[in-house]
């Protein structure tokens, strides 16, 4: 029998809870599926709370504050139990339908993800401008192979989450985060549904902290274990350009150029060979950061309050 955990971020979705679930709860029980359904509360001001309480079966995981959605999927994922791991947005514009058909997807092709495409999306003119930007600048800079990574209805294998913490906006890069590691990251279409209430939470805000986890993820691809050779290679450059200076110095000084009309090619060999050289500093720190950060516990950015299973 097929296990699921379904986890699902809340945030001031009290108009959306209490459907959505009931819409997970027949899609897990015509399949015959073991599940449990995992509802995280961000710290909602609304009733989102109330009327997650009357909701059976469900784990409800209640967060001191609102810590943001990536933080709020990692709580639940950490929760999570079963052998498949499936995470979808709250606002039901996610359909629970898709699932049975990627877990499918997911186990002919034997792969550890399946992430949704949300080919035709029923979001604002403005949304979808914003998302194809982002996805343009992520092909560029990350190439994890998927059309659509910030939607969120996606289907893991429960062994991708075992040394991975979650932080900032980095939700919408677990198949970037899963495939630097080695796992297997597939693509399926599903379908996207207009939101009905509520209002969405994205803004310029989000927007801006996502384009900088996408570039920590960058990064994390490419030096994650050798700062030195980025962090080096640029100091490298500066050295070069110093020593290029210096020697511009000493030709101007050997044609007789008095020193006190041409002083600005020695303040450029300093400043080159100064900066060149704290580069190099940096990147031997970094290297020795990179070390402590594998050999010891990476703290939660979160705190949960309250963790509670209402049964049948």
């Amino acid at each position: 029998m097929t296990s699921i955990s379904v986890v699902v971020p809340v945030f001031n979705e009290e108009g959306n809870v209490a459907n959505l679930h009931q819409e997970i709860k027949q899609m897990c029980e015509a399949n015959n599926y073991n599940y449990e359904i995992i509802f995280v509360n961000d710290g909602s001001s609304d009733r989102s709370e109330e009327v997650c309480r009357t909701l059976r079966p469900l784990k409800y995981i209640k967060l001191r504050r609102n810590f943001g959605q990536t933080a709020a999927m990692d709580a639940g994922i950490k929760a999570a139990q079963y052998e498949y791991i499936v995470t979808m947005d709250g606002d039901r514009q996610n359909d629970p339908a898709d699932i049975p058909m990627m877990i499918q997807y997911l186990e002919q092709h034997d792969l550890d993800v399946v992430s949704g495409w949300r080919k035709h999306r029923k979001d604002t003119v403005m949304k979808k401008f914003t998302s194809r930007g982002a996805n343009f600048l992520r092909h560029i800079l990350i190439h994890d192979g998927i059309h659509d990574s910030g939607c969120s209805l996606k289907v893991y294998r429960k062994e991708c989450f075992d040394h991975i913490n979650l932080y900032g906006e980095q939700h919408r890069f677990i198949p970037a985060i899963l495939k630097i590691k080695g796992f297997s990251v597939g693509e399926v279409v599903v379908n996207h549904r207009p939101r009905t209430s509520g209002t969405t939470k994205y803004n310029w805000k989000r927007t801006i902290k996502g384009f900088v986890d996408m570039i920590s993820v960058w990064f994390w691809n490419k030096y994650s274990t050798r700062p030195l050779h980025l962090l080096g290679g640029i100091g490298f450059l500066f050295l070069m350009a110093g020593g290029g200076c210096g020697i511009w110095s000493i030709v101007l000084f050997c044609m007789g150029r008095k020193m006190s009309n041409n002083i600005f090619p020695p303040l450029l060999t300093i400043f080159f060979i100064i900066i060149g050289m704290l580069l190099f500093v940096f990147g031997l720190m970094s290297e020795i950061l990179v070390k402590t950060y594998y050999g010891t516990h990476v703290d939660s950015s979160y705190s949960v309050k309250e963790i509670t299973d209402y049964l049948e």
